[in-house]
């Protein structure tokens, strides 16, 4: 399994578990890895477009937003 570097992922707990499991292996991403963390660019576009000081009123407002912006990453 590739995890990246999330604190929760690297815990003692997940750490036992993943000992425990025979099948499963563990490969951790670089800290800072973009290039082999393909979703990051999609993540990049909403964060510093559509997303980028979006004042939202409901919940929906951005879950819209964003499903907006990832649909004009697909036309792409």
């Amino acid at each position: 399994m590739v995890w990246d570097n999330l604190g929760s992922r690297r815990s003692r707990r997940m750490r036992a578990f993943a000992e425990r499991v025979d099948r499963l292996s563990l490969v951790f991403l670089p800290p800072y890895a973009p290039d082999l963390n393909p979703v990051e660019g999609s993540w990049a576009h909403l964060r510093n477009g559509p997303l980028a000081n979006l004042g939202a009123r409901t919940l929906d407002e951005p879950v819209a937003v964003a499903r907006r912006g990832l649909r004009d990453i697909q036309h792409r």
